[in-house]
């Protein structure tokens, strides 16, 4: 699709806000049980397990909800899931040895990257307002995360941010190169790349196996185990889950342009630390609070531009 067919387009961006809020919901409950998941398993193990649980489920509903899973332009479809793939596998390989705070303060460079890969690659208009939302919105994400998501920085600390790269790209990739597929069209090849990196991953370490500390501190280096019922329980919640949230932020990139839908996306977080709350009892400081706000100030400025607008 050319980027004169993506001009024509509607931009649909409430539309796209309430979907990425239900992703973010759903998310944020999900991932605060990978710390379950990882007191036994492996990285490379739940990977590989929850795409076979993800694709089992999309199998499932196959017929039923007269899904269709065959893509229209294939070459499109495998980029954008080689992409999504690897930048989530140097996201999640990162946490082996560097602070959980600087990972997802790089991670979270992605709105960056879009604006940039949107204007330069492609050739949208970048308004002040987005521009302004984008580093609002990124400058909350850090109170949130705190001030240790500015310290220990190194060469590694570079690894988030090329995962936010990939992030942004993918997500650009949604709208610029994949419009006309459906959104279980890009789950499926989503959960096909990260079960086909999990399964290599797998394979290297059962061949080269690491000496791996206990508990969720070897969850990178871990190999294969014997499965327990709490890890494959937690692992279907995630697929589960990861197809409805997943599914809808790939409809929110197709139907609003990239630069707004991202800088919803910093809503995970709030959402994550909701949820940690709820289940964790963790709590949050006031610096983290006062980051949320700034967190939703970004995202009411792009939806209020987006009304005024027309979109």
């Amino acid at each position: 699709m050319t980027s004169a067919n993506i001009s024509s387009l509607p931009d649909r961006t409430l539309a796209a806000a309430a979907l990425v809020l239900g992703y973010a919901v759903i998310i944020g409950f999900t991932d605060n049980y990978v710390r379950v998941i990882a007191e036994e398993g492996g990285l490379w193990q739940f990977h590989a397990t929850r795409s076979v649980m993800a694709w089992m489920i999309l199998l499932a509903l196959l017929v039923p909800m007269g899904l269709r899973l065959r893509p229209r332009n294939l070459r499109a479809v495998v980029a954008r899931s080689a992409i999504h793939g690897s930048g989530m596998l140097i996201y999640f390989g990162a946490l082996a040895f560097l602070p959980v705070a600087l990972v997802a303060a790089g991670l979270f460079t992605a709105p960056i990257f879009v604006l940039l890969i949107s204007g330069f690659a492609f050739g949208h208009h970048i308004g002040p307002v987005r521009i302004a939302a984008v580093a609002v919105g990124f400058v909350g994400v850090v109170m949130v995360l705190g001030p240790q998501a500015l310290g220990g920085a190194s060469l590694a600390a570079i690894l988030p941010v090329a995962a936010g790269a990939l992030y942004a790209l993918g997500n650009v990739a949604t709208r610029e190169w994949c419009a006309e597929e459906t959104a279980e069209t890009l789950l499926g090849g989503f959960f096909l790349a990260l079960g086909v990196l999990g399964a290599i991953g797998m394979a290297v370490l059962s061949v080269w196996p690491l000496d791996v500390p206990e508990g969720p501190a070897g969850f990178v280096m871990r190999g294969p185990v014997w499965p327990s019922g709490t890890f494959l329980f937690w692992t279907f919640v995630q697929a589960a889950g990861s197809l409805l949230g997943v599914g809808m932020m790939i409809r929110a990139y197709q139907l609003a342009d990239a630069g707004r839908v991202s800088v919803f996306e910093y809503v995970i977080l709030p959402a994550s630390a909701a949820w940690s709350w709820l289940i964790w009892g963790e709590t949050l400081t006031p610096l983290a609070i006062a980051g949320m706000v700034l967190i939703a100030v970004a995202g009411m400025m792009i939806a209020l531009r987006a009304r005024s607008q027309g979109n």
